[in-house]
């Protein structure tokens, strides 16, 4: 997909636009961490693999900006169980 996951620091939430959908997590920050608490995709968009790009992308800019996540959030859990590679972000 085109778009690009962004960090919404106003509302705490990463944020990716699937045209005119929004797909989200949630998240609350600690002095080192981010705990994603909640993930949510549109309806009408579930089992194509956006949250999985959300994720993908929050973690990015995670690994950017220095910070260590804590999942929150029983999708965050499965992705990081099937994603081993992103092991060294998991605080």
């Amino acid at each position: 997909m085109a778009a690009s996951v962004r960090d919404n620091k106003e509302r705490s939430r990463f944020e990716l636009d699937i045209g005119s959908e929004l797909a989200f997590a949630n998240y609350r920050l600690t002095p080192s961490a981010v705990i994603i608490t909640h993930t949510e995709t549109p309806r009408a968009l579930r089992g194509r693999g956006i949250a999985s790009e959300l994720v993908k992308g929050a973690l990015d800019l995670i690994r950017r900006d220095g910070r260590k996540v804590i999942a929150g959030c029983g999708f965050v859990v499965d992705y990081l169980d099937r994603h081993p590679e992103d092991a060294d972000l998991v605080a």
